[in-house]
């Protein structure tokens, strides 16, 4: 009789009724801006993007099927990112490029095939799959940035930690909120930075940009698409949700929680800022972070979205037979399909 379940079902509840007063009942392309403008509240205030890149190249090497470079480039003030660029060896003339987010573990390394130290991972790939190198197999330029709070961007407090199981995502988080920022909003407006530096190069077709990310990556690719319409193609693995079967079910990283969303949007409506680009869902059925029901709940949301607007063709799921992980079986051709259209 003493906990508090009862009052945060409640709050709920009433923010559910309160987001359809505030929203009403018009279609989605009436209602999107104001959903738009309510992200971009919630993400808090964002550094000074003024700042010039000035790229670096750091190394380059030769694989089987691809050139791998990494580089680097400033974000913001006092902020330099590296990244992992995966180029096909048999490269159009201008081909079309994909933003890679990896999710919690130890960093960008672990989508493009690498070890922590950088090694080659000779062993099974773990639940990120070495995503990006099967994207550039597939003919695709592949970005893979190191999110800020992980791998090589963690705090220097946290650095001597194994990079395995230890983040700096709720030291950033919570020291960011005495500014009024938070940690998704950096890590989506970095996204926004990142994509300039992907369309600076030259071998980069700009009209065919796509975003992939898995898990906590997913939110970068969901929130920067939706802010940034030079994505025109998005792929989301173990992530897409509602915040009631997910974020309110269970405790996860802080850094998933915006301040005060709920009052305007579900997480379904924040995706849902993509359409009409073409997006594809894709969830283990046994994601226990991510519950199946859930996903359904929030792909229900979304064909409404995109149905209304005769862009149901531009939206896809696959709810595979696994747990928290990526996939691919379709999501990664799908990708490759709609940056070739």
């Amino acid at each position: 009789m003493w906990s508090p379940d009862e009052y945060l079902k409640q709050l709920y509840d009433s923010k559910d009724q309160m987001r359809e007063h505030v929203l009403g009942p018009q279609h989605w392309r009436e209602r999107k801006g104001e959903v738009r403008t309510k992200l971009m509240k919630a993400l808090g205030s964002l550094p000074n993007g003024s700042v010039s890149l000035n790229p670096v190249l750091l190394e380059r090497t030769e694989r089987e099927d691809c050139i791998v470079e990494r580089v680097a480039f400033a974000t913001a003030e006092h902020l330099r990112i590296p990244a992992y660029v995966l180029i096909p060896k048999q490269l159009e003339a201008r081909a079309p490029a994909v933003l890679a987010w990896h999710g919690h573990g130890y960093g960008s390394r672990e989508i493009v095939g690498l070890q922590p130290d950088g090694t080659v991972d000779e062993g099974e790939p773990g639940i990120h799959q070495h995503f990006a190198v099967q994207l550039v197999r597939r003919g695709m330029i592949v970005i893979a940035p190191e999110i800020i709070g992980f791998g090589d961007r963690r705090l220097a407090a946290d650095r001597v930690k194994d990079p395995k199981k230890a983040s700096s995502c709720f030291a950033l988080s919570s020291r960011l909120l005495l500014y009024g920022q938070t940690l998704a909003g950096l890590r989506v407006y970095e996204a926004m930075r990142a994509l300039d530096y992907l369309l600076s190069r030259d071998e980069v077709d700009p009209g065919r940009i796509g975003s992939m990310g898995f898990s906590g990556g997913g939110m970068i690719a969901a929130l920067s698409a939706a802010l940034d319409d030079r994505i025109q193609a998005v792929v989301l693995s173990a992530f897409t949700s509602t915040f009631r079967g997910s974020l309110l079910a269970m405790n996860h990283c802080i850094d998933n929680y915006l301040p005060s969303v709920l009052e305007y949007a579900d997480l379904p409506e924040l995706i849902g800022l993509i359409w009409p680009r073409s997006l594809f869902i894709e969830s283990g059925m046994e994601d226990t972070l991510f519950p199946e029901s859930s996903v359904r709940e929030a792909l229900t949301v979304l064909e409404r979205i995109y149905q209304e607007e005769d862009a149901l063709e531009r939206l896809q799921a696959d709810l595979f037979p696994g747990k928290h992980e990526v996939s691919g079986r379709k999501s990664y051709d799908w990708l490759a399909q709609r940056l070739r259209a």
